[in-house]
């Protein structure tokens, strides 16, 4: 399949050189010379640099020091505590020629230990002069769901659903994809995100993507790529309204981490995800919904294996939009569920999750934000290491954001 993949690569790399050579200068001497031309700009000197920082607090009111999710914060519950940086990005990006957009973006607070490691590394390539059709290559975000996609400079809830971050680790992986999107739409995805709407950005009308499947930043551990595909509109109503809705799924084949005192025998699972969003843009009132259902591997702690199951899992989120002169205000909340394993766990962790999450956003001025969030919580995840193991208890949490 890899050697297939390569030869259909070569190929549209080939039939794309005349588009790129287009855009080789013309020898001056052939047309009009232009009196003192204005220098034209190195490709260093259209990169732009920005990024945000946010610290946490998790434990005002905690009832259950037990009840945590690694997934998610791993400042939560257990014998820790304290002040805890949760993500420090900065983000270099810049069109570093007419058809070649260049995004870095490293993660200083990676892991809980302030150590760096890339988040994001990516080109994306112009397949024609308005760029909308694109070619994405690096390591980026897997299209699959709207709260996956959004960054989280701009999600209202500290952390992502488990029913579809569960599909990918850290939301992103090492890959191509390709995307699709008229100029007129690609604007109105940008309109979301800087309007302060709270949308997912730009990943095309339509989504088409490879990738290894084991998640960023981890080794490729077989030979088989995942796929993944993507479908999503926002419409614009005649009253001003934003409506967004979305399509998306993906298969491929992945490769578990076991304790050994379990049946060692099988560590690849396949495994497969499809479900819908849809998103009323906060207008003042916002609503916003997710689903997925599938199959792939979950610990089994009757039989002490890791087995094939069926999975599911979303949320509903509502928010209303307040401004009151320079300050605004968005309270929301979400209810969250999901059963089914986290393949990216030892055993492929069994997971039961009921979550309700009540909150508020403050943001005095578009540099800072700080979010107030009541969560109440009923989680069971179960391994080899500790097959019974269900976790009920609440807690207040608070985060401060700094935007630059």
């Amino acid at each position: 399949m890899r050697i297939k993949f390569a030869l259909a690569f070569i190929i549209l790399m080939i039939a794309f050189v005349d588009v790129f050579a287009r855009d080789v200068d013309e020898d001056t001497l052939q047309g009009n010379i232009v009196a003192n031309p204005l220098p034209k700009k190195q490709w260093y000197e259209t990169i732009q640099l920005r990024g945000y920082a946010q610290m946490r607090y998790n434990g005002l009111f905690e009832t259950n020091p037990n009840l945590q999710c690694a997934q998610c914060d791993r400042s939560w519950g257990g014998d820790g505590g304290g002040f805890f940086f949760r993500r420090i990005r900065m983000i270099f990006s810049g069109q570093i020629h007419e058809r070649i957009f260049m995004y870095i973006q490293p993660d200083l607070a990676s892991g809980g230990s302030n150590l760096a490691q890339i988040r994001d590394a990516y080109f994306d390539l112009g397949l024609d002069a308005k760029q909308e059709f694109r070619l994405r290559i690096g390591q980026s975000k897997v299209p699959f769901g709207f709260e996956n996609l959004q960054s989280s400079q701009n999600r209202l809830p500290l952390d992502r659903n488990d029913g579809l971050n569960s599909a990918v680790l850290n939301e992103r992986d090492l890959g191509v994809f390709f995307y699709y999107a008229p100029s007129e739409i690609r604007k109105r995805f940008s309109y979301l995100v800087s309007s302060g709407l709270k949308g997912s950005g730009d990943y095309g009308v339509f989504g088409l993507g490879l990738y290894n499947g084991q998640t960023a930043n981890l080794p490729e551990r077989n030979k088989n790529f995942h796929i993944v595909s993507r479908a999503s509109y926002p419409w614009e109503l005649p009253s001003g309204q934003f409506i967004e809705a979305s399509f998306q799924a993906y298969t491929g084949k992945f490769v578990i981490n076991r304790n050994p005192q379990t049946d060692f025998d099988q560590t690849e699972f396949e495994e497969f995800r499809y479900g819908p969003t849809i998103v009323v843009y906060p207008q003042p009132f916002g609503i916003q919904a997710e689903f997925n259902w599938g199959r792939g591997p979950e610990y089994d702690p009757v039989t002490n294996d890791v087995v094939d199951a069926p999975l599911r899992g979303g949320y509903v989120l509502a928010n209303y939009f307040i401004q009151k002169g320079k300050d605004i205000f968005i309270p929301f909340s979400r209810y969250h569920y999901y059963k089914g394993g986290k393949k990216f766990e030892l055993d492929a962790t069994r997971h039961r999750v009921n979550e309700l999450e009540i909150g508020v956003e403050w943001q005095p001025n578009k540099n800072f934000e700080l979010v107030a969030m009541y969560t109440i919580s009923d989680r069971t995840f179960e391994n080899s290491l500790n097959p019974n193991n269900r976790q009920q208890g609440s807690l207040l949490r608070l985060q401060a954001q700094v935007n630059f």
